[in-house]
């Protein structure tokens, strides 16, 4: 058991370093391209922050664990919205574009009931089982979901326009190589290992990934987030989690589902019913109050709100 906690957490640690090395040599090799930083952003630094879930749910889909992998998604979007929020909001007030009040909230909402929808009315055959048809649905709602963002997107962040200096080959083909080697192996260690604790500690597959996997793949947007608070510069801080959030489903679950059948556990209906509700409480907080930003009391009923997920997810197991 000591020895699989331990692999488990090199495991994470090898998918943090790797997505962001493989991220960085991804976008030296689109700055070479000549891809404007708009584009760059919205496809290479998107995708980076939800890599770790998609090389665990790759890796787990293909062990025939599909409650990990659909586990993993729930959970860490929830984390996104109420601890990660939470904190950032905490540590400074997070203003919100009125571009994600009308396009990435709803989207999110959408996302989450196009989920709790596929999973529960199956088009492919037995319910509660999300099949490549519902998969091919989810990768459609993908590809309108970032149409839309490349389409109706506010101008480009100073953030983004600075990094415009590609780095020399020979460390972005070494980049690329780390990159892919460290995904390959966080993966492999973390989908191994997660299920040994799973068994020993008697928890579904499911729960596990609601609770250790999903908190792990969530350190890349916990930590951007808290370094775009202490510059204050937060909002960077939403715009990380509803775009993270957005392309977990439609994304990871929609490539997920094309490599085996995610059998979905009916049990996680009430946690898909939470994650609405952590979406609607995002979206209250930033209409009350003064202008539209999350205050740090906000910030700090959305960490009480997660603590209460947390509690309730224990019990229930």
């Amino acid at each position: 058991m000591a020895l699989a906690i331990l692999l488990l957490i090199v495991g994470f640690v090898a998918l943090i370093l790797g997505a962001n090395w493989l991220v960085d040599g991804a976008t030296s090799v689109g700055i070479r391209a000549k891809l404007s930083p708009l584009i760059i952003g919205l496809t290479i630094v998107a995708f980076g922050t939800s890599l770790p879930e998609l090389i665990i749910n790759i890796f787990s889909c293909a062990r025939g664990s599909s409650g990990l992998a659909i586990g993993n998604i729930v959970g860490s979007n929830i984390m996104n919205i109420l601890l990660i929020l939470g904190v950032a909001a905490m540590i400074y007030p997070i203003d919100v574009s009125r571009i994600s009040i009308r396009r990435d909230i709803p989207a999110g909402f959408v996302a989450t009931l196009a989920l709790g929808l596929l999973a529960n009315i199956s088009l492919g055959g037995a319910r509660n089982t999300i099949y490549w048809t519902e998969g091919l649905i989810l990768l459609a709602l993908a590809v309108g979901y970032l149409y839309l963002t490349m389409v109706k997107n506010e101008k480009p962040s100073n953030e983004v326009e600075a990094v415009q200096i590609p780095m020399p080959w020979w460390k972005t083909i070494l980049y690329l190589v780390l990159g892919i080697l460290g995904l390959y192996l966080g993966g492999e260690l973390v989908s191994t290992n997660a299920q040994v604790i799973a068994k020993a500690w008697g928890m579904s597959e499911a729960m596990i990934g609601l609770t250790v996997v999903a908190m792990a793949t969530s350190l890349p947007e916990l930590i951007t987030s808290i370094v775009a608070a202490t510059k204050k510069n937060a909002g960077i801080a939403i715009g990380n989690v509803l775009g993270s959030n957005i392309l977990n489903i439609f994304v990871v679950l929609g490539i997920s589902s094309l490599i085996t059948p995610l059998e979905f556990d009916g049990k996680l209906n009430n946690t898909l019913i939470i994650l609405f509700v952590a979406h609607l409480l995002m979206f209250v907080f930033v209409f009350t109050g003064k202008g539209r930003k999350l205050s740090r009391f906000e910030g700090f009923l959305m960490l009480l709100a997660f603590a209460g997920f947390m509690c309730y997810t224990i019990l229930a197991q």
